[in-house]
């Protein structure tokens, strides 16, 4: 059975809560602020994102102002046992990140020794933080005993975090002394290792994301925020202020966040709900928390990053949404190669061609297609004419794909006529 606290948390913390009070009052987004031996750029962070959250996502993130950027989810075990393409590209880290600020990496596990080791392998690969997932509500994550199942078992998941900790002390002592697992990158000249970024005095910090509970009203991930902290030496807790059960619908729980801000000794980052701009500011102004870490309302739409931290008002055009998508289809050729980039970038379209302000028919029919041409050279047809248009009353005509008489994919025809 898990132990029991003696004190709830935040007893006899009166002159932390005015401390933070007063810091919510004066901060801004755009102000750098320190989590553990890091100095992070700003406080708008962009958020670990399952299957999707590599390299150049997240480069994307920092080129539009992100001042940290956390991996997808990635399996301790899978690194513990040098799973290859987890090693070379779920860990991957491209240099052009680190101009942005922190790249952090994601882990989720149930079990400490696998945490401890995968940790370690990851601090010497070069990563400035770790962050470790106590929050997933997918039952495949929680099955396993890993993601918002600790929640229910605190003991467990402070002995997990405390081995990442000691891991990761480990890993960073062995990269530097030169000990080092390294992660193939591509930047500049070309492939090569990617050495060791950000390891302060203090090491690299761990951090961990946390749900508020596992069933709606239940507050377990508030009682173990403060665990992880006192007892794992945990660094910065991510808090998502719903239930693992509903996954991301309703309306996220702010005040018990506000409450945890106000408790806690350690950097609070808020996510959850912030899919706009306003949002996001209300959010960060109203809890007090040191950082708020965008998820679903950046995918598609780096802009936020902008709005947030430069003002930027007007929303993007045309030609902006297509450059950018342009540049992920690059970037995914280059992390994938041709044929695997085809398959993995159908996830992205639908996050981008809303943003076209195409009519509705126009844009239906340019998805489909998108979902089922067969290369990236048939992708690029169907976009150029929305790039060449230069009215939003077009039509899209003969979009899906067709099969010639010998059964070969036929060339679709994408004319966009006024």
């Amino acid at each position: 059975m898990d132990g029991q606290r003696a004190n709830p948390p935040g007893a006899g913390r009166r002159p932390l809560k005015l401390k933070r009070q007063l810091m919510s009052s004066t901060a801004r987004l755009d102000e750098s602020w320190s989590l553990g031996s890091l100095r992070v750029p700003n406080r708008v962070i962009l958020a670990p994102l399952a299957g999707i959250g590599n390299w150049f996502v997240r480069l994307q993130a920092k080129r539009f102002g992100a001042g940290m950027a956390v991996s997808e989810m990635v399996s301790s075990h899978a690194v513990h046992y040098r799973n290859e393409k987890t090693c070379n590209e779920m860990l991957r880290i491209d240099p052009r990140e680190r101009a942005g600020g922190p790249v952090a990496i994601q882990l989720f596990g149930e079990d400490p020794h696998i945490m401890r080791s995968a940790a370690a392998h990851v601090a010497t690969a070069g990563v400035d933080a770790i962050d470790i997932n106590m929050g997933c509500p997918v039952p495949k994550v929680r099955n396993t005993g890993a993601g918002a199942a600790l929640l229910d078992h605190p003991d467990l998941a402070v002995q997990v975090a405390r081995a990442a900790v000691e891991g990761a002390r480990e890993g960073s002592e062995r990269a530097a002394r030169g000990i080092g697992a390294g992660v193939t990158g591509v930047g500049g000249g070309g492939a090569g290792v990617i050495g060791v970024g950000g390891v302060g005095v203090g090491g690299i910090p761990i951090t961990c994301k946390l749900r508020s509970g596992l069933r709606p009203g239940e507050d377990s991930g508030f009682e173990l925020a403060h665990r992880l902290v006192a007892e794992a030496g945990v660094a910065a807790i991510g808090f998502h202020p719903r239930s693992a059960a509903v996954h991301h619908k309703g309306v996220p729980d702010y005040q018990l966040a506000t409450r945890l801000v106000e408790s806690l000794p350690a950097p609070v980052i808020l996510t959850g709900g912030m899919d706009d701009a306003r949002g996001a500011r209300e959010a960060f102004a109203a809890t007090g928390a040191a950082a708020v870490m965008l998820a679903r309302g950046a995918l598609g739409n780096p802009w936020l990053f902008s709005e947030l931290l430069d003002g930027r008002e007007a929303r993007p055009s045309r030609q902006d949404v297509l450059d950018e998508l342009s540049w992920t289809i690059e970037r995914a050729v280059e992390h994938l190669g041709e044929q695997r980039a085809t398959r993995y970038l159908r996830k992205f379209y639908p996050w981008y061609v809303p943003r076209l302000q195409l009519d509705g028919t126009i844009a239906r029919e340019l998805q489909e297609s998108l979902q089922s041409v067969p290369t990236l050279a048939h992708v690029r047809e169907l976009l150029e004419p929305v790039r060449l248009s230069t009215s939003e009353r077009t039509r899209f005509s003969g979009a899906k794909p067709a099969h010639s008489s010998s059964g070969e994919p036929a060339r679709p025809s994408s004319a966009l006529a006024r």
